[in-house]
């Protein structure tokens, strides 16, 4: 089986493709930081292809695609796990390159990627698509305002997806996880602030990057003839909960 991951220097899709490998699937592993790529290169030896990918890019994404090697070429599993989050602030006092930025990963590039694959798997009758998403997308919550958007619309694209797909056997997930440590994520939220973004996770278990990795995993290797239409996953020290009052003083 041949897998595309995205974002898979770090985080979910390096703890994906590690699993993948180990289990003698091929993997394409993208990410915009060769240096980190070609370290797992050399873990990970032939099975996996490093390839520099940044899905900001969209136009350098078909290239990439119709450029990849033969024996990696025919791709059986997109896993659309690139994107981030930007700031924590109130949509009144956030950053507008940071909104932008991450309309162009967690959307633009999505979409573009998604795009360049899907006509090929269709006609084959065969493939799956897994678009990591976010608890974000169904669960409003202080400063996720466009992070939070983006996820819905990958959450609903992801939807549509499938309707559109009707009559093939290609598949869609939208993975929805919660709070995951051990990942990047709130490292780049925080524009590097690391003593903030270990805050973040003091005081409870959380989940981590292998246990998406392993989730992510067991989706892949499921049986063809069933789909996940959407899969939420949250520590369980995480819920959603009551909604928030400002009340005035009496």
């Amino acid at each position: 089986m041949n897998v595309l991951i995205t974002g898979a220097s770090a985080g979910f899709g390096k703890a994906l493709a590690e699993r993948l490998v180990a289990e003698g699937h091929r993997v394409i592993g993208c990410a915009r930081r060769l240096d980190k790529l070609t370290a797992m290169a050399e873990t990970l030896g032939d099975l996996f292809l490093p390839v520099v990918m940044d899905v900001n890019d969209t136009v350098s994404i078909p290239k990439i695609i119709a450029d990849l090697p033969d024996g990696f070429n025919q791709l059986d599993v997109l896993v659309n796990n690139a994107g981030l989050a930007l700031g924590t602030a109130p949509a009144q006092s956030a950053n507008l390159d940071d909104w932008m930025r991450m309309v162009d990963t967690n959307v633009k590039g999505l979409i573009a990627l998604t795009h360049a694959v899907l006509p090929t798997m269709v006609a084959r009758d065969s493939g799956y698509i897994i678009n990591v998403g976010s608890i974000a997308g169904s669960w409003p919550y202080l400063g996720g305002n466009v992070y939070g958007a983006t996820k819905a619309f990958v959450k609903q694209f992801s939807l549509n997806l499938r309707a559109d797909l009707i009559g093939t056997q290609v598949r869609v997930t939208n993975l929805e996880p919660g709070n995951v440590a051990g990942t990047e994520f709130s490292n780049v939220r925080y524009h590097g602030d690391d003593e903030k973004a270990a805050k973040v996770y003091n005081g409870f278990t959380t989940m981590t990057g292998e246990d998406i990795g392993d989730i992510l995993l067991w989706l892949i290797e499921s049986p063809a003839h069933i789909n996940i239409n959407r899969l939420e996953v949250m520590p369980v020290a995480q819920t959603f909960n009551g909604l928030t009052i400002a009340k005035q003083n009496s």
